[in-house]
């Protein structure tokens, strides 16, 4: 509603019947205009109203002289509530000299329909002596709509910026607690390399140097003994010499193990294709699953190395979730590229899972794979059920060349 304004300073007054020109011409002026004009006397009763006005109510101007304009046009609020004549601001304008002008109110038609409107209401003077007001309105019903539209468009603005906003701040807590999980993975790996190299390589090179040791000793007593003797010390020399040899090969089996969980040479020298046939076989016969396997990529493009060793994590990944969770006894990969895109799926039939075991806070390793994919500009899909084992299923659409 729009503040009370001040009263006029000069009331209106109209011209008396003894000034037909100036009559005329204010005719012609309340004719002229598109806004809705009417005179109202000290009962309320219309003394005069332009064709616009009576037009937006419905009626001819002929029609509404003489009829009372609140229980004519004013009737009721917007619920249909009756609307107390003498709460009324446009006979509050006469009654009381209060001029208003207010946008909050309906006026209503012939038919019995409503619309908006905004509507000034000045008293009118005569001789010092209050004989009515007069009374300009205006439909704003297309306002109102376009407030409407636009209250409500941001009313859906904030709804999407607020669902943004909490997608965006749970996607910032889960990157956090994968960026946590990696350093913790990345210190448990260097953990477990420190462990394996100082428990394995470490008592493999301490039995070698024993063993070096002993034939340094017993090489320089070689020319004090019998010949039966020497003989004999030959033969637990050779001996040694053969232990030291499985003790070697042992070494450079772990050094090999080592670097293969590291970063598998195989992916270096014969590409990412070899190395997910590679491991694919090395997992099924480490954990005596039956395979089903089927590989096509003849029309493959190459990777770049970021990429395809990305799209090798995600496999091992997949294939490290079946051997901790599937409890399965087979296994089903299918990998295909071509230029366009790679697709590549590892199906089991183990006991499966329910869809928000993937998507739990802590599923990590279902976090980093499609954080891996969506890095790659593709999407891990995962579908599971109880008993019926899952299946993952990576695709990266790759650009154009």
């Amino acid at each position: 509603m729009f503040a009370e304004t001040a009263p006029l300073s000069a009331p209106l007054h109209l011209p008396g019947a003894d000034q037909p020109v100036w009559r005329d011409k204010l005719l012609q002026l309340l004719e002229s205009t598109g806004e809705g004009i009417f005179g109202i006397d000290m009962d309320g009763c219309c003394t005069f109203i332009n064709r616009a006005g009576a037009e937006q109510l419905g009626f001819a101007p002929g029609e509404v002289l003489g009829k009372n304009m609140h229980e004519l046009a004013h009737h009721s609020h917007a619920d249909g509530a009756h609307y107390p004549e003498h709460l009324c601001p446009i006979f509050n304008a006469f009654r009381m000299a209060l001029p208003c002008r207010i946008d909050t109110e309906l006026f209503w038609r012939r038919d019995g329909s409503a619309f908006a409107v905004e509507y000034s209401s000045y008293p009118i003077v005569d001789g010092g002596v209050v004989q009515g007001a007069v009374v300009t309105f205006v439909d704003i019903s297309a306002r109102k709509r376009a407030e409407e539209a636009l209250r409500h468009a941001n009313d859906v603005l904030e709804q999407r910026v607020s669902e943004r906003t909490q997608a965006l701040s749970e996607a910032l807590q889960q990157l956090r607690e994968l960026s946590a999980y990696t350093h913790t993975v990345r210190e448990e790996e260097r953990t477990r390399i420190a462990r394996e190299v100082h428990d394995e390589l470490g008592s493999l090179l301490v039995a070698l140097k024993m063993d070096v040791g002993w034939l340094d000793k017993r090489l320089g007593e070689q020319q004090q003994r019998e010949p039966v003797q020497a003989q004999a010390m030959r033969d637990t020399m050779r001996s040694k010499c053969q232990n030291m040899g499985r003790l070697i090969e042992a070494a450079v089996d772990n050094v090999g193990r080592i670097i293969t969980d590291l970063r598998p040479s195989i992916l270096d020298h014969q590409g990412l294709w070899a190395a997910l046939d590679w491991q694919a076989h090395e997992f099924v016969q480490s954990a005596e699953l039956e395979l089903d396997w089927q590989m096509d990529v003849e029309q493959a493009v190459p990777l770049p190395e970021p990429s395809a060793m990305a799209i090798f994590r995600i496999f091992q990944e997949m294939l490290s979730n079946v051997g901790r969770h599937a409890q399965a006894s087979h296994l089903a990969i299918t990998i295909l590229a071509t230029a366009a895109e790679i697709s590549i799926s590892v199906q089991d039939n183990g006991r499966g899972a329910a869809a928000a075991a993937f998507e739990a806070a802590n599923a990590y390793g279902v976090m980093g794979m499609r954080e891996r994919a969506r890095h790659l500009g593709g999407s891990l899909e995962i579908s599971s059920q109880i008993g019926l084992g899952s299946l993952f299923h990576l695709r990266i659409q790759l650009p154009n060349s």
